[in-house]
């Protein structure tokens, strides 16, 4: 078929973006915020760290431009490494630290199709470097039973400021 192969990578490239990609249309709902948005944008609108490529890549491409490292702030990046049902990575917002291994993020699209607030994220890494965690699930109204992998955080440009960070993600959520 003519333009089979140009056709296959528009169709392709298509359905990439419902992973860490796409653009923000918001409203309200029992388990968060509805939205196109998904982590990657939402992350960079939140924080200001804007980098290339899916959320994974972000670990990489942050050397030499932020401060990258293994304790949470408010204001910073948790970036997931990709694994074969995220293969895309993830990466969410720290808006507080519960104790040295807790923290609650904001993050789109953990839950297809939402903006998440407050959601509760444990460090369960033998060596207490967040390099595994579980996160909240909140159709099931608890902590997940799954460990994902991370890289640890990304700190914004600037020192973070939580009342910036609470309020820009008001504004990406549209609340």
């Amino acid at each position: 078929m003519a333009g089979g192969p140009l056709r296959l990578a528009l169709v392709s490239a298509a359905l990439g973006l419902t992973g860490c990609a796409g653009s923000s249309t918001a409203r309200l709902s029992g388990l968060g915020v509805r939205s196109a948005m998904s982590c990657v944008p939402f992350a960079a609108a939140v924080t200001g760290v804007n980098l290339p490529g899916d959320a994974w890549a972000w670990w990489g491409a942050a050397a030499g431009r932020y401060r990258r490292g293994h304790r949470p702030a408010v204001g910073a990046v948790l970036v997931f490494r990709a694994i074969a049902r995220m293969p895309r990575g993830h990466v969410a917002v720290v808006a507080r630290i519960l104790s040295p291994r807790a923290i609650l993020v904001d993050q789109a699209n953990w839950i297809a199709g939402r903006i998440s607030r407050d959601q509760l994220v444990v460090d369960t890494s033998p060596a207490n470097d967040w390099s595994r965690v579980r996160v909240w699930y909140a159709p099931a109204g608890e902590l997940g039973n799954s460990d994902y992998p991370t890289y640890g955080f990304i700190d914004p440009p600037g020192p973070p400021d939580p009342a910036t960070v609470e309020r820009r993600a008001l504004r990406v959520a549209g609340g």
